[in-house]
């Protein structure tokens, strides 16, 4: 093994360091005194439990497995490789893999190497991938090379020819032009050590306003993050979590997820299809205990037990989050799965909500539980930012151990994300019962929630009006019984540069060829001769939802 990084050196807060906004000294000291940051770093995670559990298995997937000795040597190979390839320890990289054991050796030999990982999804596509990595200044790019029918090889040369500064390219699999991500020397100097209170990820915010803004987790908080989380969700040596979700979303990845099983010793089971026959397969094969699911996959999964044969009663505990699962649905989620519900209502930027596993099954079904921390602070404010009584209505504020002070160099954003004391207003609309649980009502900010995943307005709209024959566009949620909401995109067309009115297809296309996701491209399509305005000249989308 290499350094053991499992405690590194703890700096001091400055007030912003390249674009980060470090918690401040003296709630950083707080948290320090309290236990809550334990000054080790996230490579030291694992390095820990291999110390702690060294034959037990970490990965498990149709191959085998692999123990937590060789997953720790694998990682230490993999940062000695990076440092080795030119990328230096403090530079970004993009991340975009697909839940494989590659993603964990990557994770954490960037982690102890201290390159930081920018984590994207693979259902990101040029439009996010350029921004992100224009953003966070990205010298490298870890990646796949097909899934499905995209090359993401070719996504990586259309990148790097716009960005230069983008020099060091890995593919797993058929590297092309590329290095291919096997062939990472593994030799090198030894491991830096990694302190604390620095970077150690990016994630990617669920987009509310234009582009996608930068997360800038450090090991003490997301740590902490993950270890409470775990402990939280009863995680032990004997749990098998699955990751059915995207490994690079907050929520299979530290709540508790991936880090918090390795925090505990368990097994991580990871598959790129979250649907029935491949999830139930997999439950089944691992023994599965713990997976965590978006509400139109829990909906899905519990009508699946009608026609799949799969024994899921190893599944001690389903999560649901990522949007409000109702009342409805989750109560049949133990009847039909034989698994615990826990709903989870959290955020990248930070606070997570839990109900908790001895909580009564009506605050359970009702709620979206709790705050993880003794030390989150919670404001439930109206729209002059005065408190609200209790049980009424109003905007989400949050600060604690593990939310972030600012997004990572986005100055304007941050002044109005952030109040002057430092609590991060979430923009969803709350009420905080006596007992603390949140029951979530609605939202302030202009987004979608796309079966869990977030659609900015904002940055839809302003690609709906760079097509010539748009003069304007709206972009507002419609329920939907699988998806929570689906996007609908209502246009006003230049009827002198079009004559026949676009179809849904061609603006999917247009979308397509823009570089932008595919979740975001809208599902349905409405034209109008005017939009609807309110009286200081903003897009009512209140009326407009209601026309639609």
């Amino acid at each position: 093994m290499g350094r053991d990084t499992e405690a590194g050196p703890v700096t001091s807060n400055s007030p912003a360091r390249d674009g980060f906004t470090p918690i401040p000294t003296e709630f950083a000291g707080r948290y320090r005194t309290a236990g809550y940051w334990t000054g080790r770093s996230l490579g030291g995670l694992l390095r820990s439990a291999a110390r702690r559990w060294p034959d037990r298995p970490a990965l498990v997937d149709a191959a085998g497995k692999r123990s937590y000795r060789e997953l720790d040597a694998d990682a230490d190979r993999m940062a000695r490789g990076i440092l080795a390839a030119g990328i230096e320890s403090g530079d970004r990289v993009i991340v975009q893999l697909p839940n494989v054991p590659e993603f964990a050796v990557v994770l954490f030999g960037l982690l102890r190497a201290g390159v930081i990982p920018v984590l994207t999804l693979p259902a990101h596509r040029r439009a996010e991938i350029e921004h992100l990595a224009e953003l966070s200044g990205a010298v490298g790019c870890f990646t796949v090379d097909k899934i499905g029918e995209f090359d993401y090889r070719e996504l990586a040369a259309e990148v790097c020819g716009r960005l230069p500064g983008l020099r060091h390219v890995f593919v797993l699999g058929d590297p092309g032009p590329f290095t291919a991500l096997d062939s990472i020397p593994c030799e090198g100097d030894s491991l830096p050590e990694i302190a604390a209170d620095q970077i150690a990820l990016m994630l990617v915010s669920g987009g509310t306003t234009g582009l996608p803004k930068l997360i800038a987790r450090t090991h003490d908080d997301y740590g902490y993050n993950a270890r409470a989380s775990a402990e939280i969700c009863g995680l032990g040596p004997d749990d098998v979590y699955l990751a059915a979700l995207p490994a690079a979303h907050n929520f299979p990845l530290s709540c508790p997820g991936i880090l918090g099983t390795i925090a505990t010793g368990g097994a991580i089971a990871l598959v790129t299809d979250p649907s029935p026959e491949c999830a139930f397969a997999a439950i089944e094969r691992h023994r599965v205990t713990v997976t965590s699911v978006v509400p139109p996959l829990a909906q899905l999964w519990c009508a699946a037990t009608e026609w799949e044969e799969a024994d899921l009663s190893s599944l001690r505990l389903l999560q649901v989050g990522g949007a409000r699962l109702d009342e409805t649905n989750a109560r049949t989620v133990r009847p039909a799965l034989g698994a615990t519900l826990q709903q989870v209502f959290g955020m990248a930027e930070g606070l997570v909500n839990y109900t908790r596993l001895d909580d009564p099954e009506d605050i359970v079904c009702t709620t979206q539980g709790r705050p993880l921390s003794p030390a989150d602070e919670i404001r439930v404010v109206d729209t002059d930012g005065r408190d609200v009584a209790p049980g009424d209505e109003g905007e989400l504020l949050t600060r604690g151990p593990y939310t972030l002070r600012g997004y990572y160099r986005a100055p304007e954003h941050n002044s109005r994300s952030f109040t002057a004391d430092g609590y991060y207003r979430s923009g969803d609309l709350v009420r905080r019962l006596s007992s603390g649980h949140l029951i979530v009502s609605g939202r302030i900010k202009d987004v979608i929630n796309r079966g869990g995943e977030n659609v900015s307005c904002d940055e839809l709209e302003e690609h709906l009006l760079a097509h010539p024959a748009v003069r304007h566009a709206a972009a507002v949620g419609l329920p939907d019984p699988g998806l929570g909401e689906k996007v609908c995109a209502v246009l006003v067309l230049d009827r002198k540069a079009l004559a026949a009115a676009l179809t849904l297809a061609e603006v999917r296309q247009f979308l397509t060829i823009r570089g932008l996701a595919p979740y975001k491209h809208p599902d349905l399509l409405r034209t109008a001769d005017t939009l609807p305005l309110t009286a200081v000249g903003k897009i009512d989308k209140k009326a407009l939802r209601a026309t639609l």
